[in-house]
């Protein structure tokens, strides 16, 4: 009897975790509209130090930058851009979906705690076409060393020495496309594709070259669309980093079902 219990009983442990985790993603989604209006700035210009009505953001001076803290200045209550809600809705989805999907393995709470860093760096580039190495390197650092002790322990679904091979190949597959053609590759779509690569390589060579492949299907799809629409011209530039995150979240999605 206690065996065909084990499966309900599973299933309701996993439901928990996957409230908990779409919590935890919304509300971390709250942080993320405060550090996109300060990172989303030109090469040239230094981060923003003021709420666009003028008043300085707070804990400048501390651990983080100034980028953690509520979506709204809290002096005018005006709000640091109009994606709040998309960033908790999104928040949310995403990590409900990687627990839901992945359950209880050790390389969860790498994905967990990677997807702030990878919807900040999609709005980010979406926003002024940049990837800033304040995030691209801490990502792929932080995700190939966290999922080194994740492959210590009992029930990671995925290897280790394969995610590191993936991380560079990939890597190196985007360096060679922005030596091709630098106007449409840039050098922080390299460095985001390292820890992108180590992510989904960690799933299977095949899910590498699934979330690889759907990132430029889904770029290309876009600009089909702007140039259809009128809303772009040939050889503008667009932001890749939003659909490299896109596509690889997808392969580390069906990674988790196969694993």
């Amino acid at each position: 009897m206690f065996r065909w219990c084990v499966p309900a009983y599973a299933r309701r442990v996993l439901l928990l975790w996957t409230a908990l985790a779409a919590g935890y993603g919304a509300a971390v989604g709250l942080l993320i509209p405060r550090a996109v209006y300060r990172l989303a700035v030109e090469p040239a210009e230094a981060w923003r130090a003021h709420c666009p009505a003028g008043h300085p953001l707070g804990g400048l001076g501390r651990p983080g930058g100034g980028w953690l803290g509520r979506a709204w200045c809290a002096e005018c209550a005006g709000a640091y851009g109009p994606g709040a809600r998309f960033f908790v809705l999104g928040g949310g989805l995403v990590c409900g979906g990687l627990t839901a999907v992945v359950g209880a393995r050790p390389e969860l709470a790498v994905w967990l705690l990677a997807v702030p860093i990878a919807l900040l760096l999609a709005a980010v580039d979406r926003a002024v076409n940049r990837l800033p190495d304040v995030l691209t390197l801490p990502l792929a650092a932080g995700t190939t060393l966290l999922l080194g002790v994740a492959a210590l322990l009992p029930g990671a679904g995925g290897d280790w020495p394969r995610a590191l091979l993936g991380g560079v190949a990939l890597a190196a597959v985007y360096f060679v496309l922005f030596l091709i053609s630098p106007s449409g590759m840039g050098f922080g779509d390299v460095k985001l594709a390292l820890a992108l690569g180590v992510a989904l390589a960690w799933y299977g060579w095949e899910v590498l070259l699934a979330g690889a492949f759907l990132g430029f299907a889904l770029l290309a799809c876009y600009g089909g669309v702007l140039l259809a629409t009128g809303r772009a011209e040939r050889g503008a530039a667009l932001p890749f980093g939003p659909f490299m995150v896109l596509g690889a979240l997808v392969g580390v999605l069906l990674g988790g079902v196969a694993a």
